[in-house]
């Protein structure tokens, strides 16, 4: 009975833990524009969409749009 109780705890504990995190870094100044404006142009650099404006290229993100540079 014991050894069965252990078995349990075992694959309980495999079954709701997980190795796998994300880990995101972003830079205190990072500024996201939410909305590009109504003249930017949509740039593909090596299969990639970019959006440019202001003479700065941005990515778009879930959040809205960030400067990179290209």
């Amino acid at each position: 009975m014991r050894t069965l109780f252990i078995i349990i705890g075992f694959i309980f504990a495999m079954t709701f833990t997980s190795c796998a995190t994300r880990v995101t870094v972003q830079s205190p100044n990072v500024k996201v524009i939410k909305i590009a404006p109504k003249h930017h142009k949509i740039i593909v650099i090596k299969g990639k969409h970019y959006y440019f404006w202001n003479g700065r290229h941005y990515k778009k993100t879930r959040k809205g749009y960030i400067v990179v540079k290209v």
